[in-house]
């Protein structure tokens, strides 16, 4: 069974695998130039135009799996050497122009930006075009058509735009590193900021014996990666990769749905605060309902908080699928708790790059999360759980959820929220399709994903979200 969904995927984790195998062997730096000749051998190109090009794009991935620009602060980088398969964007006239008489396009146009050649047929000038997009709604035969980038497409905040060269920027202000740009564009010029070195090091150090704990918190997507073996002998395989502890971060999605049911029948209206990429995008797009947000921190958060209260010693890595985790550490009320992040395509490179073989492991047995905690990987789980919290505490009030997945979604409950026409008293918001299933750091984003995330929640039994947290105590 294939570990990735695709050969970009399967790129970068090579790059990731070297970078970790000689970060393990403390060769890194005198062996980094020479990656991209391990990964693309000889001199016949396999992708870009030449050899040259490909092993220039490598060594750029190369530095981002080490860590990226330090000076850049966002999240997502563009490799833009990279980023050079794609046409211009913009409002374009292709061949279907028949050159009418009505050239209504002419007319519509604001700034004169339509010129016609000898045979009456329609052109933009694109000194002159605004992309306004009027000549494209007159157009009788449909003829002019707004061509997006993939990354362009993707970003639902517009905060992607083209350099001189044709080179996609990230906007920083606007991006909320929900990633999306980074599974959409086909040439892999988009890509996440690892941590695996400092994770690398904190497990030397944990293995040196260096006073501390080094705990594994693994959101409950794992459920639906990792396809080729058991969950359980992932589990196992964290703790050969030297982490001292595995826990479920759905303990921590108990704990957070506990308390948010509290939250919500005091307040009466309330936001989910679990997806850091869709709590960036209320408060960068509706400052005004910001105030409605939980107060309560995601689950990563509330089980590192747990965890470090417990053991004073401890340091915590959270494994998920999700690259606005990694912007999420950097909050003030996250940053004492979660000391990195790793997606599963980056946990994928650190187990071959110890040469782990998870399906020779025993299975370990995940920790005692309910049906609901483990359910918040899904689109409608947290609410799920907030509705079983209510139910578990006794609390007298009716639960109108909706549960958004994608920001256009979500933007929807918003204006709504907004003018006053919204059903609900509960807006679940995930920045990914179908929920962290769907984030930009899964290995898979097959079909059947749901129905694993579903079968991982029935094997808790009958164990209650009240059950959960009262085994913590």
């Amino acid at each position: 069974m294939r570990k990735f969904d695709n050969k970009i995927q399967y790129l970068k984790y090579q790059v990731r695998r070297e970078v970790a195998r000689h970060a393990w062997n403390g060769t890194l730096l005198e062996n980094m130039l020479d990656i991209p000749h391990t990964i693309v051998p000889g001199k016949k190109p396999t992708m870009r135009c030449c050899v040259y090009m490909e092993r220039a794009i490598l060594s750029e991935r190369v530095k981002i799996a080490m860590g990226g620009d330090r000076s850049n602060p966002n999240v997502i980088e563009v490799i833009d050497i990279a980023c050079d398969g794609c046409p211009a964007a913009g409002y374009e006239i292709t061949d279907s122009c028949r050159g009418c008489l009505a050239h209504r396009c002419m007319d519509v146009c604001p700034r004169g930006a339509i010129v016609l050649d000898h045979n009456h047929i329609a052109h933009i000038d694109k000194t002159k075009c605004v992309e306004c997009g009027q000549c494209a709604k007159v157009c009788p035969y449909t003829a002019i058509i707004n061509r997006k980038r993939p990354c362009q497409s993707a970003c639902k905040l517009k905060a992607i735009s083209f350099d001189e060269d044709n080179a996609a920027v990230i906007e920083g202000d606007r991006c909320i590193a929900c990633g999306a740009c980074v599974n959409q564009c086909p040439f892999g010029a988009m890509m996440d900021k690892s941590f695996m070195l400092e994770v690398i090091e904190m497990l030397k150090k944990s293995d040196a014996g260096r006073n501390f704990r080094l705990y594994a918190i693994v959101a409950p997507s794992v459920a639906s990666q990792f396809a080729y073996v058991r969950l359980g002998q992932v589990m196992s395989g964290l703790r050969e990769l030297g982490f001292s502890d595995v826990v479920e971060a759905a303990l921590g999605a108990d704990m957070v749905a506990h308390a948010e049911a509290r939250e919500l029948a005091e307040k009466g209206f309330l936001t989910s605060s679990c997806c850091p990429a869709f709590v960036e995008y209320v408060k960068l797009e509706f400052p005004d309902l910001a105030e409605h947000i939980s107060h309560n921190l995601s689950p990563m958060a509330t089980i590192a908080k747990y965890i470090k209260e417990k053991d004073p010693s401890a340091m915590t890595v959270f494994i998920g699928p999700c690259t606005a985790k990694k912007a999420e550490i950097r909050r003030e009320e996250v940053r004492p708790y979660v000391d990195s992040v790793l997606t599963f395509e980056e946990l994928q490179a650190l187990f071959d790059s110890r040469d782990i073989d998870l399906g020779a492991l025993e299975d370990a047995a995940p920790d005692g999360a309910s049906y609901f905690g483990r359910s918040f990987a899904r689109s409608g789980g947290v609410a799920a759980a907030v509705k079983q919290a209510l139910a578990e505490q006794n609390i007298d009030f009716e639960l109108k959820p909706i549960a958004c997945d994608g920001i256009e979604a979500c933007r929807a409950a918003l204006l709504k929220k907004r003018a006053g026409t919204l059903d609900a008293n509960f807006i679940e918001g995930m920045a990914c399709p179908d929920g962290c299933i769907g984030g930009a750091g899964c290995l898979t984003y097959a079909a059947r994903n749901r129905s694993k995330i579903e079968s991982y929640g029935r094997d808790a039994g009958d164990r209650t979200i009240t059950d959960a947290i009262s085994a913590l105590e």
